[in-house]
């Protein structure tokens, strides 16, 4: 094998690790997307259930004392 035959071996294979790389990096990068898109979407469904909590709960002074007092 000459010299230039084992710098192309060496070139396709550090081409071949390269490419792997980025398809292993695609895949974690889909993946962080889809979390984060559930993530923002459980975000808003809590921060609406906060609200309608709030909304919901009257002021101390309107409240009824409960039977005990």
């Amino acid at each position: 094998m000459t010299d230039n035959e084992q710098r192309f071996m060496d070139i396709e294979m550090a081409l071949s690790d390269l490419e792997r790389m980025v398809d292993d990096l695609n895949d974690v990068i889909i993946r962080q997307g889809r979390d984060i898109a559930f993530l923002q979407k459980q975000n808003r469904f809590l921060t609406e259930a906060l609200r309608n909590a709030q909304t919901a709960v009257k002021p101390e002074e309107e409240e009824t004392p409960p039977p005990h007092y």
